[in-house]
């Protein structure tokens, strides 16, 4: 008689969805689990250039993924995040004619991640869904401010101009001027050529 899969956590979930996010997808910045007051609270999100975003959402059973369909933002998905949508869920738990329109399917196993159905490439967020992703970030920006408090993001932000004041004017070896810094996040659409 086979041994039945082991269990997935949901939180191992999440880290196997932000590592894929980062490592596979090429996101820039990502957030997993955090609230804000427009209800939907993405397992994870990520964006790339041009403020494209990616949502997965990590699903430990049949039952979670069932229940899923029947959140408001699943109901009128104009209201969803994501440019891009996917799941995430333990191999063989969602099959992919289960998925809602456009999208996508990642499986895992213990070992490995696996990409089975991409999702649409065309945006599938709305502008009432760009407003959503801007309270969330703006709302996780608030609690970073509220951590490095007395300090505000700005100055933190700043802190190259502080090593270069330290160090006599001079920009310390093995560090970058901001200028010249890599930020896709920075780059202007004729620039990314979408």
């Amino acid at each position: 008689m086979a041994k039945p899969a082991p269990a997935w956590k949901h939180a191992a979930l999440v880290s196997r969805a932000v590592d894929w996010l980062r490592h596979h997808y090429g996101c820039g910045i990502i957030l997993s689990e955090q609230y804000c007051a427009t209800g939907e609270i993405p397992d994870a999100i990520g964006w790339k250039g041009f403020c494209h975003s990616v949502v997965i959402e990590c699903k430990a059973s049949r039952a979670d993924f069932l229940a899923d369909a029947n959140k408001p933002f699943r109901l009128n998905p104009e209201e969803g995040l994501g440019a891009e949508r996917l799941y995430l869920a333990p191999r063989g738990t969602i099959s992919p004619e289960e998925l809602p329109a456009a999208w996508g399917l990642i499986e895992c196993t213990r070992k490995d991640v696996e990409l089975v159905v991409k999702p649409k490439r065309r945006d599938q967020r709305t502008t009432v869904g760009m407003m959503k992703e801007m309270n969330l970030l703006l709302a996780s920006l608030r609690r970073v401010e509220v951590r490095i408090e007395p300090q505000t993001i700005t100055d933190f932000l700043k802190w190259k101009n502080r090593m270069i004041e330290y160090n006599g004017g001079v920009i310390p070896t093995g560090i970058s001027p901001a200028e010249s810094e890599q930020n896709s996040h920075l780059l202007s659409e004729s620039i990314l050529g979408d």
